[in-house]
């Protein structure tokens, strides 16, 4: 089945404790059917000091949240929408915002 969300969509938060926060998709983790969204589920993790990170110390980095607490961004007036597939002419298959009926792949 086709992706509704997908790394670079911009999404709402629609449960938890970052509702209604607004962020972009860093990384779909389809397995666990979970997303990283930038700035939102933002946790703190205590890192041992390693060659890339000498000082180690307290890091802030996104957890993944799961897909069904996202809502896509409509692309018109920025409030959440469900995601709709439609096949053009030449055999594509496009996803769009249900909410205004715009496009939502370039």
């Amino acid at each position: 089945m086709a992706a509704k969300i997908r790394k670079g969509d911009k999404v709402v938060v629609m449960t938890g404790r970052d509702k209604g926060k607004r962020g972009e998709v860093l990384r779909v983790l389809t397995d666990e059917n979970r997303a990283l969204v930038q700035g939102v589920n933002v946790v703190k993790r205590h890192t041992k000091p390693s060659q890339g990170n000498p000082q180690g110390g307290i890091v802030d980095k996104e957890a993944p949240i799961a897909l069904s607490n996202l809502a896509h961004e409509d692309p018109k007036d920025g409030k959440p929408t469900r995601v709709g597939f439609k096949l053009l002419e030449g055999g594509k298959k496009v996803r769009y915002a249900k909410r205004s009926g715009e496009m939502i792949d370039r």
